[in-house]
């Protein structure tokens, strides 16, 4: 019979660490909203990959950087996406 370990929560580090790393981003910033538990989080990015993207294309890029953890993440609040200039 085949079990599965049960997943870890990533870290505010870890997730930092995939977006900054995918995104080649200049500002990351991640807080842990679910009381340090890891499971919901919210993220605001500045990055240069967000050029000419409209919100939603920026959104996916996000959650692409994290999709292996996103299997933990109960919750992933974007609150800023925006390019270099728009900061």
């Amino acid at each position: 019979r085949h079990t599965t370990a049960p997943r870890t929560m990533p870290s505010v580090q870890q997730v930092e660490d995939l977006l900054r790393a995918a995104l080649e981003a200049e500002t990351v910033k991640v807080t842990d909203i679910s009381g340090d538990c890891g499971e919901s989080f919210e993220v605001e990015v500045v990055s240069k990959q967000f050029q000419g993207k409209l919100p939603i294309a920026r959104h996916r890029l996000i959650h692409d950087a994290l999709k292996n953890e996103m299997a933990s993440i109960h919750a992933l609040s974007i609150k800023k996406s925006q390019t270099p200039e728009q900061a």
